[in-house]
């Protein structure tokens, strides 16, 4: 190093420190760089394609953390200035923290990734692939917010500064203190809240759910709130702790199993054995059936009709709707092309006297206008 600086005595001091630090930098972000490319193309050539992404997902915070660890070696043969060297020493170390915390938060984020590789949400029976997507999406938001914290909390504090002033403010000004925490109060709710969503599972991932009147499924789960899709597409964003204080249907939670009702009132004149024969039959030709409920039952008698009550199984929410749908439409264009007398319709009975007081009435009010006339 000495006879470098005696090669270059021309060079300002200062300048030949700033450009020894920048060639490190530039020497260790070059070597690593092609050795990650070199790491990739040997992946590829093996087909490895998880080292891959991992190479490919580990690529910034790796290089800037020896980037950071490179120029921090070669600070201390640096001509700087006493003041110069320390002030640059607590950057580095500041920088060193946050380049730490960016690759755990990476290491983090590709051990999630590798985890939920084994689960599929796209198939039919996916009870077990929701219930492990919902907790490891849960506990890796939440375990980045307190990564992200800590990693920033321990970056200031390493500033004496900053650290000194962060000491002095809560030491002196309780009041202060108080208001943050109510404050933090609605943040820190919702990570607990959804550290026990994660734990009891009231929700998942892909659940078909009924709340604030509106129907729809568990989209996403973040660290403070859920997103719902709703039927038409709509998105009802909801903070983690209401599934935890508010009750609300969820109706995949256990499985996709559900039951549909239809309601249908017709005359009492309609053939009920005709009508389950023809229910069977709409059920097994449709492909929303799952083979296991189709029912047909006389719930009520309303004044002159007859309450039929429909029940026909499904697997998930939308199929059961769908099921539904086709269900009645299809009854009622039976009933129509069979059985329209079996149709709903008013019944008025006539006796004979009351039939001779009507013509009496009727004769009675002629000769009223003849005689006004």
């Amino acid at each position: 190093m000495e006879r470098v600086r005696s090669f270059l005595a021309w060079v300002p001091a200062e300048v030949f420190a700033a450009l020894l630090l920048l060639l490190a930098a530039g020497l260790a972000l070059a070597l690593t760089r092609f050795c990650l490319r070199l790491l990739y193309r040997l992946a590829g050539r093996y087909g490895r394609s998880f080292l891959q992404v991992l190479v490919t997902r580990s690529t910034g915070p790796l290089c800037t953390f020896l980037v950071i660890l490179a120029v921090g070696t070669v600070l201390p043969a640096a001509p700087f200035s006493y003041a110069t060297t320390l002030t640059l020493a607590q950057v580095l170390l500041c920088a060193f923290i946050l380049a730490l915390g960016w690759m755990l938060v990476t290491a983090l984020n590709l051990g999630a990734e590798v985890y939920l590789r084994r689960f599929r949400l796209d198939v039919e029976d996916n009870l077990l692939a929701r219930k492990h997507v919902t907790q490891v999406r849960i506990l890796l938001r939440t375990g980045q917010t307190l990564l992200v914290i800590v990693t920033v909390a321990a970056a200031l504090t390493s500033i004496p500064a900053v650290r000194q002033y962060g000491v002095s403010l809560f030491a002196s000004a309780g009041a202060a203190g108080l208001v943050l925490g109510l404050a933090a109060r609605p943040l820190l709710s919702n990570m607990l809240a959804g550290i026990q969503i994660a734990m009891t599972q009231p929700i998942r991932v892909e659940d078909a759910v009924v709340l604030e009147g509106e129907w729809g499924w568990i989209e996403n789960i973040t660290s403070t709130y859920v997103v719902v899709r709703l039927w038409d597409l709509r998105r009802l964003i909801v903070p983690l702790s209401y599934f935890i204080e508010k009750p609300f249907q969820n109706w995949t939670h256990e499985s996709s199993d559900l039951i549909g009702s239809v309601f249908l009132r017709v005359d009492y004149t309609v053939p009920l054995d005709r009508m389950r024969e023809k229910l069977k039959e709409i059920a097994s030709a449709s492909r929303f059936w799952d083979r296991k409920t189709c029912v047909l039952q006389v719930t009520d008698t309303p004044g002159n009709m007859v309450e039929i009550r429909i029940l026909v199984s499904a697997r998930g929410g939308g199929n059961t709707f769908d099921l539904r749908c086709e269900v009645r439409e299809k009854m009622i264009a039976f009933l129509q092309a069979e059985y329209p007398e079996a149709l709903p319709r008013q019944r008025t009975e006539i006796t004979g006297n009351s039939l001779d007081g009507l013509l009496e009435q009727r004769r009675g009010t002629e000769e009223t206008v003849r005689r006004a006339a």
